[in-house]
């Protein structure tokens, strides 16, 4: 004998049911909602901490190109931390 659809209905209903409380509940809801919150905290920590930069590109010489990269070697904020200070003094003299 075949089912009504209704009856059919709830028999599939009762089956996810189930199928929901049987499964584990999601991270976010566990003990990892711990974990994601502290994660969530070091992302806004980066985003307010980071100056926001700008890439640049330009065409300088070849031997010009080299002298910085040595330079940046020693440097402690490396190629970055060299243009940048170099930009800003640069543009100290010009203003």
């Amino acid at each position: 004998m075949s089912m009504k659809r209704t009856d059919l209905e709830k028999k599939l209903a009762k089956k996810l049911d189930g199928r929901l409380k049987s499964s584990l509940p999601p991270q976010r809801f566990a003990q990892g909602a711990a974990v994601a919150a502290a994660q969530e905290e070091r992302k806004a920590s980066k985003k307010e901490a980071a100056p926001k930069l700008v890439p640049l590109a330009c065409r300088l010489p070849a031997d010009l190109v080299a002298r910085l990269r040595e330079r940046a070697v020693a440097h402690a904020g490396g190629i970055h931390g060299l243009m940048t200070e170099a930009a800003e003094a640069w543009l100290g003299k010009k203003a």
